[in-house]
């Protein structure tokens, strides 16, 4: 089995890599017709949109033509690591329904542990958690073994219980990391702020750990030095915000969000395309 990223946590090998993958997230995903996806599907079940060649044929047009939802999900790695290391390249198609199967359910759980390691990796590049440096490094390890299971032991793998020792070093370097923030604002973990008006809103420094900021104004906010894991972006406006320092961003929470040229980002995003086609 190859290498695997966690093994030189080198971020950039966990994201999406469509052109190595099976397509797992168009087959082994179950959505829900709604304002993200123009029309639902069951979950073992290949998207209408799919191709022979594993490839969305609307790609380009996925936002225009109502699959939003698809354009605001990275897999993190896992789809290409699923389908060329855990499965030796074995597509889904060429096997048996058992196969399949196996890869649709070991796919999401993968999903889970490379995204646990996008944040551990990043937890270790912040200066102020050294303290937990150690355990955030040991849990990467101890997250890239897991990962490279054989398809039955990530099957039965408690992700859930795994998650939760991540979390807790996850938590104290967050408090680490933002204990020296002057002026800190009030923390906002799993706050209901659905629509609120936040327009120019002093939070730097504040915790809006899985914070519901669906459609929120959040125009020229100060969001410096923030901890965003699990927030919920979705449409939220952050024209003009200052996320300079802001920590576990991950690109599908600033995908689903709106935002322009005058938005400042942490190094660990980048500025989606869709923004720069909105303000054409």
């Amino acid at each position: 089995m190859p290498e695997h990223p966690s093994e030189r946590a080198r971020p950039l090998e966990l994201r999406a890599d469509c052109t190595r993958c099976f397509g797992l997230c168009c087959v082994a995903l179950p959505f829900t017709a709604s304002a993200d996806f123009a029309v639902g599907k069951a979950a073992g079940t290949p998207c209408r949109n799919l191709g022979g060649e594993n490839r969305c044929r609307i790609h380009t047009d996925l936002r225009q033509r109502g699959f939003t939802g698809c354009t605001v999900y990275d897999c993190f790695g896992a789809g290409q690591w699923v389908s060329q290391a855990t499965f030796g390249g074995q597509d889904w198609r060429s096997g048996t329904e058992e196969h399949a199967r196996r890869m649709f359910d070991v796919f999401p759980v993968v999903r889970q542990l490379h995204e646990m390691l996008w944040y551990l990796t990043e937890a270790l590049g912040l200066s102020a958690a050294r303290p937990v440096h150690a355990e955030s490094r040991r849990l990467l390890e101890t997250t890239g073994e897991l990962a490279l299971g054989t398809p039955a032991e990530l099957a039965a793998l408690d992700v859930a219980a795994h998650r939760r020792r991540v979390n807790t070093v996850l938590l104290r370097t967050s408090e680490l990391a933002r204990a020296g923030v002057p002026d800190r604002a009030e923390d906002r973990r799993n706050a209901d702020l659905v629509g609120a008006r936040l327009r120019g809103a002093g939070l730097r420094g504040a915790s809006l750990r899985g914070a519901w900021l669906i459609a929120a104004d959040l125009t020229g906010a100060d969001l410096r030095d923030t901890d965003l894991i699990g927030a919920d972006l979705r449409d939220a406006d952050l024209t003009g915000a200052d996320l300079t320092g802001a920590f576990f961003l991950t690109q599908p929470q600033l995908d689903a969000a709106r935002g322009s040229a005058a938005t400042r980002l942490p190094a660990s995003v980048t500025r989606p395309v869709h923004w720069a086609a909105a303000a054409r």
